[in-house]
C-alpha cells in the first residue's frame, strides 16, 4: 500500500493486511482531537510499559530527522517497523508531517524483498539490513536502530554498496522511547564516523557514573537520565560505551560487554553476547554466548581474537540455537541470562 499525504482520504483506504490496518488505525488516532498518543516500550532493558506522548513533541522529533536528512515534500519513505513502538509510529509521523509518499511494508526479516524502485528514506533494524543487502542501493537515506550495528555488518554494507557504486547514505541511530526515537545519528556509509552527532536543540552531559544525561526540551520537558556510559567529545558529539546495567564485575574489574561484542563481531558474523554468571571466587565469571551451530571454523576465529586485556577473554564459550529477542528485534539480555542459568541448574 502507498499513502500519498498530499491527497489522503483516510476513509477511502482499503487496507489488505493486518499491518496496513494497524497503520491506518494509528493515522486515525493521529488525526483525532486527542493531544496524546500511547507508545509501548520494547522491554529490552526491563519490563515493557505503555506511556503517553504529546503529539507536539512527536512533530518536533519528525522535523529534526527530516531536516537532518534534508527530506522534502513528495519524497518517498518506507515503513517496515512494528507500529506499536515509537520507531514505527515516528516513521508514519515523519511521512505525514513532511508530506512524504509512504510505502507500507510488512515488518519482516526481508522488508525490501518486493522493492524495485528507488526510495528516499527508510528505517530498519540491523537484522533486517543483514537480510536486505541486495536492495540497499535503492535507498537514498537509511537509518539503522534497535541494536548496535556490528563491525561485520558494516563491512558487508560497505562492500555491497561500493560494488554497486551506490549513492546511499546510512546512519546508526541513538535514542529511546522517551526521546521519541533518536536524538543522534552516526554515519556508517559512505564514511564511518567514530562519534554520534546530536540534533539541534539537544544538549548532553554525564553524571558522576559517566552515564549520559539528555536535555531535549522540544522532545521531553524533563532532563533524561540514562544508564548509558558514554565518552563525550564536545557539546554535540559522543561515543557510546555500553549500558551500566550490563557492566560485568569480574574479580573486581569492570568489563563493558558491548565493547567486547563489537570486537568479536569483527571476526565472525554470528550474534554475540557477553554475560557475567555468578561465581564464588570472581563474583561474576565472564562468558560469551554465540548464536548458531558450533564449528571448527568459528572456534578457530574465536581463539585467534586478540583481546586488549587478558581478563577480557571469556572463561567459557556457549553456543545456542537462537538468542532470545524482544518483539522489535533487540537482544533480550535478561531472558538470555535467565535461560543460561536455568540450563546450568539442569546440568
Amino acid at each position: 500500500m502507498l499513502l500519498n499525504f498530499n491527497n489522503l482520504e483516510i476513509n477511502n483506504l482499503h487496507p489488505q493486511t493486518d499491518f496496513e490496518k494497524k497503520v491506518i488505525f494509528f493515522l486515525k488516532e493521529w488525526l483525532s482531537s486527542s493531544e496524546m498518543v500511547e507508545v509501548q516500550t520494547s522491554g529490552s532493558t526491563g519490563i515493557p510499559k505503555v506511556f503517553e506522548i504529546a503529539k507536539e513533541k512527536m512533530r518536533n522529533s519528525a522535523k529534526m530527522t527530516c531536516d537532518f536528512l534534508q527530506l522534502k515534500e513528495n519524497d518517498t519513505a518506507l515503513v517496515c517497523l512494528p507500529i506499536e513502538y515509537i520507531s514505527g509510529k515516528m516513521m508514519v509521523v515523519r511521512a505525514f508531517e513532511r508530506k512524504l509518499n509512504l510505502i507500507i511494508s510488512e515488518p519482516s526479516l526481508q522488508p525490501l524483498k518486493n522493492l524495485d524502485t528507488e526510495i528516499d528514506f527508510c528505517a530498519m533494524t540491523p537484522l533486517q539490513v543483514e537480510n536486505s543487502l541486495d536492495k540497499l542501493q535503492f535507498i537514498r537515506n537509511l537509518i539503522i536502530g534497535g541494536a548496535a550495528v556490528s563491525e561485520s555488518l558494516k563491512d558487508k554494507i560497505y562492500q555491497t554498496l561500493q560494488d554497486k557504486n551506490a549513492s546511499t547514505k546510512i546512519y546508526e541511530t541513538y535514542g529511546m522511547s522517551e526521546t521519541l526515537s533518536h536524538i543522534a545519528l552516526k554515519e556508517i556509509y559512505p564514511h564511518q564516523a567514530n562519534y554520534f552527532t546530536v540534533f539541534e536543540n539537544v544538549s548532553i552531559s554525564t553524571d558522576e557514573r559517566g552515564c549520559m544525561k539528555i536535555s531535549a526540551p522540544k522532545l521531553n520537558s524533563e532532563i533524561l537520565q540514562t544508564n548509558d556510559l558514554v565518552e563525550i567529545k564536545n557539546n554535540h558529539q559522543f561515543r557510546f560505551l555500553g549500558r551500566i546495567d550490563n557492566v560485568i564485575n569480574s574479580g573486581g574489574v569492570k568489563i563493558f560487554p558491548e565493547e567486547l561484542e563489537a570486537l568479536v563481531k569483527k571476526e565472525i558474523p554470528n550474534e554475540v553476547v557477553f554475560l557475567g554468571l555468578k561465581d564464588e571466587s570472581l563474583g561474576q565469571k565472564l562468558i560469551v554466548v554465540i548464536e548458531g551451530i558450533e564449528s571448527e571454523s568459528v572456534n578457530q576465529k574465536l581463539s585467534a581474537i586478540n583481546y586488549q586485556l587478558k581478563f577480557h577473554k571469556p572463561k567459557e564459550i556457549i553456543f545456542v540455537e537462537e538468542i532470545p529477542r524482544t518483539p522489535n528485534g533487540k537482544v533480550n539480555r535478561i531472558e538470555l541470562q535467565r535461560m543460561i542459568e536455568i540450563n546450568r541448574l539442569k546440568d
